[in-house]
């Protein structure tokens, strides 16, 4: 079973994803495992009560009414806050231990490695325990990716306020590679001949006195016709 560790200021933020659809049944069954540390239960510098923002009120961000500090400003001046090197090392340690061998550790990054479907794949095949750190504000202490030798990841070429939606990407694509998550194998689409344009029911589909039909080719039941014409929609895709 491939286990993801998921290192992240705000765990609650993955509730609503993985308690859906494939990958919630993908957890129930077993076939995949999600586990979170929040670096704030990993550091005992709290700061005075009373100053922590509404979203410390989720469970484990408090001690005695405290709140966890896991940001630092940056040494050699400039904006935001960086997230320190310590809490992060010990909830990354944390999940490491609890691996069953050597575990793979990704630091979400802007500058970082193409996430690719080929990435997803190998990783599904490869990896028994994958540790995902995600960052917020103006990131990662260095030193932490330094320790872990972890390998940098993009998920593309935009820039995000944290490191939880790629993270979300990388268990969905990794996940349905696993034999067995999307019930049928043949249902991952890059193992078939796949289309950029799909129709099912009705046949004809009228919108503001237009008719929409499905091409006949897909009615004619003639399958090396139907698959000629899907290869052909992908090449021009």
């Amino acid at each position: 079973m491939l286990t993801f560790h998921i290192i992240t200021l705000f765990p609650g933020a993955f509730k609503s994803y993985l308690g859906e659809s494939i990958i919630a049944r993908a957890i129930r069954e077993k076939k995949i495992a999600v586990r979170f540390y929040n670096p704030r239960d990993f550091t005992k510098d709290l700061p005075a009560p009373g100053i922590a923002p509404a979203s410390a009120r989720h469970a484990g961000w408090r001690q005695a009414g405290k709140w966890a500090r896991v940001d630092r400003r940056p040494y050699g001046g400039g904006p935001g806050m960086v997230l320190e090197a310590p809490a992060f090392v010990k909830a990354i340690e944390a999940a490491v231990r609890r691996a069953k061998r050597g575990a793979k550790v990704i630091i979400f990054s802007a500058q970082g490695k193409e996430f690719t479907n080929t990435y997803a794949r190998s990783v599904a095949k490869k990896a028994s325990d994958i540790v995902l750190v995600c960052g917020r504000y103006e990131g990662i202490d260095a030193r932490v990716r330094k320790i872990f030798k972890a390998e940098e990841l993009s998920v593309g070429t935009y820039v995000l306020t944290g490191g939880e939606l790629p993270a979300m990407i990388v268990i969905d694509s990794v996940a349905r590679q696993i034999k067995g998550v999307l019930g049928n194998f043949d249902s991952v689409e890059e193992h078939r001949t796949a289309s950029s344009e799909v129709y099912t029911r009705p046949e004809v589909f009228k919108y503001k006195g237009r008719n929409y039909r499905v091409p006949k080719i897909l009615l004619s039941g003639h399958h090396a016709k139907v698959e000629e014409w899907k290869r052909k929609h992908l090449r021009e895709k």
